[in-house]
């Protein structure tokens, strides 16, 4: 086991303790069908791990209690002021649930999660679906469960719909609600500048308002979802001005409307020459695609400069939760 020897705050005890990480994700495509009785959409997406990793250390407690906060040791590139600290909190829920499947003993089976923070909080990347992905990883080594990824993944899928994708990392198709997975063929990089906005929006009242702008009339309202084969094809091949031409987003109409800001910077980023630009998943956070990496890296600070927003180049496809 991948367990390392440190001590405490108090300088006393030595305390085994396992880091890993997970990287974010950005949807490439998504496609979202009609709402079903259960309440959930049917969609078609297409993931992509990216170069912005969540890291979590998971460390050893014989008190039986579960515990999540900031990591002391590791610095967060962003704000984590909104991430609740509790029992809410998804690497939280992760650790109770292995624990629990794994039918550890729970006086004696704790663990202090610390996190460091890269990917931007609500912002439509699967930040809190990777800090579930490397609590996952980080407490099976831990605990030595013996647990393959794919038992892994397999438990992920019960915490959330893009808990899985940040397990097997990658590119892959997401169909059901994005917990069925198959890997996408895609071993060379592409490269996107991401731009998290400033302030958050709520997945589930993004769905809401694609829902309202259908039965309105204003966006089409299909009958089942497809997977965008151009996208894959474009991974696959890892061309730039193809993926450009072939992503789409069922949501941005409606993640738009709702905050009307994201609209000015898609503008911004096309003026500064991205091929293209999108919002990834829920949003608000924006993607453009770039040509390469030195034109990813121009981009990324051509928009900082006339924005004040902060701008990341980031590659992907990237490797899914694994230990540090």
């Amino acid at each position: 086991m991948n367990t390392h020897a440190r001590h405490d705050v108090h300088g006393d005890v030595a305390r085994r303790h396992v880091t890993a990480t997970a990287p974010g994700k950005v949807n490439v495509s998504l496609r979202v069908g009609p709402l079903r009785p259960d309440g959930y959409h049917d969609v078609a997406s297409v993931y992509l791990a990216v170069s912005l990793t969540e890291t979590v250390t998971a460390v050893a407690r014989d008190d039986g209690r579960i515990t999540v906060g900031p990591c002391p040791r590791h610095v967060s590139l962003v704000d984590a002021h909104d991430v609740p600290w509790d029992e809410s909190n998804l690497a939280h829920r992760a650790a109770v649930l292995l624990r629990e499947r794994m039918g550890l003993d729970p006086e004696t089976h704790g663990v202090d999660l610390q996190v460091a923070k890269q990917v931007p909080v609500a912002g439509g990347m699967g930040g809190g679906s990777a800090d579930a992905a490397a609590a996952l990883v980080a407490c099976s080594a831990l605990w030595d469960t013996g647990l393959t990824r794919s038992g892994l993944a397999e438990l992920a899928a019960e915490l959330g719909a893009d808990v899985p994708f940040s397990v097997v990392g990658g590119a892959a198709v997401g169909l059901g609600t994005g917990t069925d997975l198959t890997p996408v063929a895609a071993r060379n990089p592409v490269h996107l500048v991401v731009v998290p906005a400033d302030g958050g929006l709520s997945t589930p009242v993004v769905f809401e308002a694609l829902d309202r702008l259908r039965a309105e009339g204003t966006l089409d309202s299909p009958g089942g979802v497809e997977v965008n084969q151009d996208v894959v094809r474009a991974l696959a091949l890892a061309d730039p001005l193809a993926l450009a031409l072939a992503m789409d987003n069922d949501l941005q109409t409606p993640a738009v409307s709702l905050f009307p800001e994201l609209s000015d910077v898609l503008d911004l980023g096309l003026d500064e020459g991205a091929l293209r630009g999108m919002v990834s998943g829920s949003g608000p956070t924006l993607l453009f695609v770039a040509r390469d990496e030195q034109e990813a890296e121009r981009l990324a600070t051509a928009v900082k400069e006339r924005t004040g927003i902060e701008a990341i180049p980031v590659h992907g496809p990237v490797h899914g939760a694994g230990l540090l």
